[in-house]
């Protein structure tokens, strides 16, 4: 058997999670078009279940020191090591910089996970790339530096939006020892990051897509009458920017002749505090919390719902949704859609014809589930709309096809 010579260190938050399954879907499709690499985990899995994508993946997985005093013996060794690159000095220096802006615990681990992963790292190796512009990218540019190494960075939505704006323009400046490139999933980011990068033409705009391959085909559905039960889901962590307080907050404002239930699924910190709503609303009885669901199952209850909604706003510190893989899904199953107009959703609803954005508070949510709820047909009529549209312009393949060109012309090139 020849020995395996990962030419690519993949960085990420944590391996595997339910809650991304856009990383795990495109590394299987990065794998499958050739490319060979190692995973690089900042954190060890906590989700009891796993995504069948997580098991098609090959490639290696490692997990850097979660926390450095849980792994001394290795951090040690591993600086002792790195002290000896030639570029240990410089990337010393940018750490420290950055550490005076953000005197973290944060900001110290990532500079010692950047030493393991520069140590420890295969010779192989020609480029890193990191999933997150946030933590992720920092451990990967700090141990480029290192290695020197080019890097490169996917970014999604709250490492866009929650990061302090020196750090991303440093991350994307030539002089500061920036990414080769970037990919962000929708365009809403991609602007924002070409308005702050001294070349724009490094970050692309690459949608995630759906591989549709992956997805049983729609059910021949049995539309509901008007007057029929309404049955509504939702699949989200229980954060702030996904919504579901206000959701909680319409579903109770919903007249007594709609006889409704809601289903959640997803785990999250606000757990309690959105069950504690939900039974001060007097409205309990009527929602289902089946808390984090494997993809089989998810899909399952796409299926036997009605309406699907997804209620995101932007959270007080800025963080925000970028394109929910979730509502292709539920395009993908032809169930009718409710979302917000907050950032990239709009890239692929059009509101009144893949599905109606709603404003984020309870009684716009209220109106505009009342008003799918009496107008099937209108319903029926978005849902078949939003499948064409996913079909026709959100398919994964391409987004793979210019992913994979990046990578390459990078490795090519260090």
């Amino acid at each position: 058997m020849s020995q395996y010579h990962p030419s690519l260190a993949v960085l990420v938050k944590g391996w595997p999670r339910l809650s991304e399954t856009f990383i795990a879907q495109e590394l299987v499709a990065l794998e499958e078009a050739g490319l060979t690499f190692e995973i690089w985990s900042l954190r060890h899995p906590t989700d009891v279940k796993r995504h069948p994508l997580h098991d098609r993946l090959k490639a290696k997985v490692r997990y850097l020191p979660e926390y450095l005093y849980q792994e001394p013996d290795r951090v040690w060794s591993a600086r002792a090591k790195v002290q000896a690159l030639p570029g240990y000095t410089e990337a010393y220096r940018v750490w420290r910089a950055d550490l005076a802006r953000d005197p973290s615990r944060n900001r110290i681990r990532r500079f010692g996970q950047a030493c393991v992963l520069a140590a420890e790292a295969p010779a192989a190796v020609l480029g890193l790339y990191a999933h997150f512009l946030h933590t992720p990218a920092s451990v990967a540019r700090y141990a480029a530096i290192m290695r020197g190494l080019p890097w490169s960075f996917s970014a999604h939505a709250k490492d866009i939006w929650t990061s302090p704006d020196w750090e991303i323009t440093e991350k994307l400046s030539s002089q500061h020892h920036g990414a080769s490139f970037g990919a962000t999933c929708t365009g809403f980011g991609a602007r924002h990051l070409q308005q702050m990068s001294d070349d724009p033409s490094r970050i692309d705009l690459i949608y995630h897509g759906l591989d549709l391959g992956r997805f049983p085909t729609p059910p021949t559905r049995s539309w509901r009458r008007a007057d029929a039960p309404l049955k509504l889901m939702s699949v989200g962590r229980l954060v702030e920017k996904k919504g579901f307080d206000r959701l909680i907050a319409a579903l109770a404002l919903l007249p007594p002749d709609l006889d409704w239930h809601w289903t959640h699924i997803g785990g999250g910190g606000l757990n309690d505090l959105l069950q504690d709503m939900a039974q001060d609303a007097g409205i309990a009885q009527r929602i289902t919390w089946r808390g984090a669901c494997d993809q089989p199952e998810v899909i399952a209850a796409m299926r036997a719902s009605d309406l699907f909604v997804l209620p995101s706003r932007v959270a007080a510190d800025g963080d925000r949704d970028g394109l929910p893989n979730v509502l292709m899904e539920a395009a993908s199953q032809l169930l009718p859609i409710l979302s917000t107009p907050v950032s990239a959703i709009p890239e692929f609803i059009d509101s009144g014809t893949h599905g109606l954005l709603s404003k984020d508070d309870p009684e716009a949510l209220a109106e505009a589930i009342l008003l799918l709820a009496r107008k099937p047909q209108m319903a029926q009529d978005m849902a078949e709309a939003a499948l064409l549209r996913l079909r026709r312009d959100f398919g994964m393949e391409p987004g793979i096809a210019q992913l994979v060109t990046r990578l390459d012309t990078m490795l090519q090139g260090s």
